[in-house]
């Protein structure tokens, strides 16, 4: 009796212990979903001990959090009128009141900076006094901030298009915390509507704190869309199928219990919920189905050729058993080799979906055979499907194209490989923060508008260490630091930068009466007095906060990005460091590039290196499953030559359609590899047993091969097709570009096994249907064919 009987006998004569334990156990995984969070920070894609890692946890040591700032904009000219100037200084002063916020940065706030020549000090003087009762008052103050504060341009207004910005910043203890989604939503957004609404105006909203909370609103909506989405298709596909509501349900029940045990893994391993481990659940009912198909079908088949129950659900464990746990560990293996991954959310991702795998796999096992020895024998209706017609026809296709041109398969896949790999010279690698956020929704629109208007949103900071207390306000220091702004002005991709030389800038222009053309660095003869000045005054301190740090030994240059890929900022990087070098000697400075978006972007080159050893290491532990399954080093080639190459078209159709290569698309090629593997057991399985059925005679035993695997593997192509099509309807392009690619692999990796592999092995013949080469496997997938009856 081997192992897979013995299974059977006990999985069937403990019914009703099995089903407890199941039940048992999805109890404990459900009550585990309460520990279930959304992510309140950006996916982090790097080791917590990278370079870029350290240098930014480096910055926020010595200023903070980065990514606190909301902005408002509105553009529209009767915003300039009496009425709705005061309401919009209005609204931010409310904002100003509450208890999440550290401060707010509007017009209303704009201090004057002038030189008090009797203390020899600065002072700060509001932009006006009272609220503005007329036309002309407003138009006054329009003038004065427009013509005559340049340190404002670009801060809080865009004087080339009359744009207004505020600028509201969260405290920094909320904004990684769910007060900030409070925030948002019950705060910020209501205040924000009803003012649009009283004014008849329209304001723009941005900042990352505001873009993560509404993108992580969207991944919550989307996980139930999902799961609907993908249990509605794959069971329309499948009563398309079988014809029979029963095995519908019975499939139905084995997902819903299997998307339970995901949601209750995610909780009782404390994981986030990212964008990519909201793909779990889904993806386990698409994986799940096509266990099901095999272990109803085989069931079936059973049943149509005995007719006695007992004996066909103890074949359908004893058969199929094997043969799914086989491919179900491959497909987990795909999964699993991110797990070596150092990036916390690959890994995290691996290592749920590799125990998802193995858990649905087991489900299925269990349940199926149960719940059927409870039912009454399939009637014949149940079995009818088993002679489709229209399936009948696709397999002898298939069987007629294999046997009669076998050369013009090569010579198609000689062709596709040639055009998949000038497809994969024309991929470009993409680190855009925003890329994959949805196209359709406003808070994306308004993305677009910052950037218009002010350059982008994105921070992107440069740290400057002058290695000694004080040494920021050395005048030498000043002008070498203005050298970089005058770099990042040069990008049209980044807005004007912030930083002390704007501060020291307004100083002299205060010194000279607030004249506009006074707007620069001061020289070294005006120095000594403009910053003596500078010394005697409190007013300026509070400005200075913002960007040199207390020992004045730090400071920080503040530049927003806009939405630009891999390429761009390599370039803006090299500049930027080339001018960093000639200017600021290693051995007196220390400057850093840094900032979210710069780590975000470094965290996607790291990701694709990281791919190709993932895949790899996935491509390399498959073959070893191979030669330990089938004992033949020619099979490894031969069974793997069909996988790769719908990976190689994949890549080729992302380089033609511009699909770039970013977190979300990374996933394409280890989710088809470890799935489209599946196929390639199962056939190889069945032809190793026809092989010893048949004497070794390789046409009849890949014919009969072909045939039986031939409709198990199209059904189950068929519904992990529509399964990861259901992603589509996500608004994040990098799901709606998974779910694409990944259907599309699949779907050429069956055509791949059926047509590729079957021709292959008919071609090698000689090579390895001898019992030399192709020895007795390690694990019996499929036991050998039992006498008819």
């Amino acid at each position: 009796m081997n192992f897979w009987t013995k299974v059977a006998g006990l999985i069937l004569r403990n019914r009703y212990l099995v089903l407890l334990c199941i039940a048992i156990i999805t109890g404990l995984l459900a009550s585990q979903m309460k520990y279930m969070k959304f992510s309140y920070t950006e996916a982090n894609l790097l080791p917590e001990n990278h370079e870029a890692n350290l240098e930014y946890n480096k910055f926020l040591e010595i200023f903070g959090e980065e990514g606190n700032l909301v902005i408002l904009g509105i553009k529209d000219s009767t915003v300039f009128t009496p009425k709705k100037f005061n309401a919009w200084n209005k609204l931010v002063d409310e904002f100003d009141d509450l208890e999440e916020i550290d401060f707010t940065l509007s017009i209303a706030d704009v201090q004057k900076l002038k030189a008090d020549r009797k203390k020899r000090k600065f002072v700060l003087e509001p932009l006006y006094e009272t609220e503005p009762k007329s036309l002309k008052e407003v138009s006054e103050i329009k003038k004065q901030l427009f013509e005559k504060l340049p340190f404002y341009d670009n801060l809080l207004f865009n004087k080339e298009t009359g744009t207004l910005q505020t600028a509201i910043y969260i405290k920094k203890e909320i904004i990684n915390t769910p007060k900030r989604r409070d925030f948002i939503f019950d705060k910020l957004i209501p205040n924000i509507e009803k003012f649009e609404k009283d004014n008849n105006v329209d304001v723009r909203i941005s900042g990352m704190p505001y873009i993560r909370t509404l993108n992580a609103q969207n991944i919550q909506d989307e996980i139930i869309l999902f799961v609907v989405g993908a249990l509605g298709i794959t069971a329309i596909i499948f009563f398309f199928f079988f014809r029979s509501f029963r095995a519908t349900f019975i499939t139905l029940l084995v997902v819903l219990i299997g998307v339970i045990w995901a949601f209750g893994f995610i909780g009782w391993f404390r994981y986030e919920i990212t964008v990519l481990s909201a793909l779990i659940p889904p993806l386990i009912i698409v994986i799940g189905v096509p266990n099901a198909v095999f272990l109803i079908n085989k069931y079936q088949q059973e049943i149509k050729k005995h007719g006695q129950q007992a004996k066909a659900l103890q074949r359908v464990i004893t058969k199929v058993g094997n043969a799914t746990l086989m491919t179900n560990i491959t497909t987990a293996s795909g999964f699993a080799t991110f797990v070596f991954v150092k990036s916390n959310l690959l890994r995290e991702f691996g290592i749920l979906a590799s125990v998802n795998i193995v858990s649905i796999f087991i489900l299925a096992l269990l349940i199926i055979p149960i719940i059927y020895s409870f039912m009454p024998l399939p009637k014949k209706k149940h079995l009818n499907h088993l002679e489709t017609r229209w399936i009948e026809n696709v397999v002898n296709w298939m069987e007629k194209t294999v046997k009669d041109h076998r050369i013009a398969i090569y010579f198609a896949t000689v062709i596709v490989i040639m055009a998949g790999i000038i497809g994969v010279y024309k991929i470009r690698v993409s680190g855009s923060l925003i890329e994959d956020m949805p196209k359709s929704k406003q808070f994306y629109k308004d993305i677009k508008f910052f950037e218009r208007e002010f350059g982008g949103i994105m921070p992107l900071e440069i740290l400057i260490d002058t290695k000694k207390d004080k040494g920021v306000m050395k005048l030498s220091t000043l002008k070498k630091m203005d050298k970089i702004n005058e770099t990042i002005e040069s990008f049209p991709e980044l807005s004007k930068p912030i930083s002390v030389v704007n501060l020291v800038k307004y100083s002299k222009q205060a010194y000279y009466k607030g004249n506009p053309k006074y707007y620069q660095l001061p020289t070294n003869q005006e120095q000594s007095y403009i910053f003596s000045y500078t010394k005697n005054s409190n007013s300026e301190a509070g400005m200075l906060k913002n960007f040199v740090d207390s020992t004045g030994r730090y400071a920080r240059i503040t530049t927003f990005m806009k939405d630009i890929g891999t390429d761009k900022m390599n370039v803006i990087q090299e500049r930027l460091q080339a001018v960093i070098k000639k200017e600021f000697p290693s051995e007196k400075y220390k400057v850093t590039i840094t900032g979210k978006a710069l780590v975000f972007i470094k965290g996607t080159n790291y990701l694709i290196n990281n791919l190709v050893i993932s895949l790899s290491l996935a491509i390399l532990l498959i073959a070893l499953f191979m030669a330990w399954m089938f004992r033949s080093p020619q099979m490894i080639l031969i069974s793997l030559l069909p996988n790769i190459l719908p990976l190689l078209i994949t890549a080729g159709l992302m380089g033609y359609f511009d699909i770039p290569i970013k977190p979300s698309t990374i996933l394409v090629f280890s989710i088809a590899f470890g799935i489209s593997v599946d196929d390639t057991i199962h056939f190889l399985a069945k032809y190793r047993q026809e092989l010893i059925t048949n004497k070794w005679r390789v046409k009849q035993s890949v014919y009969a091969a072909l045939r039986e695997t031939g409709v198990s593997m199209f059904y189950t192509s068929i519904v992990l097709f529509f399964g990861f099509l259901t992603f589509t309807l996500s608004s994040f392009g990098g799901t709606i570009a998974l779910g694409g690619l990944v259907s599309i692999t699949l779907l050429l990796a069956m055509v791949s096994n059926l047509l590729l592999l079957p021709s292959l092995l008919l071609t090698f013949e000689k090579k390895i249907a001898n019992k030399k080469v192709f020895k007795e496997p390690s694990i019996r997938i499929l036991p050998p064919k039992e006498d008819k009856e």
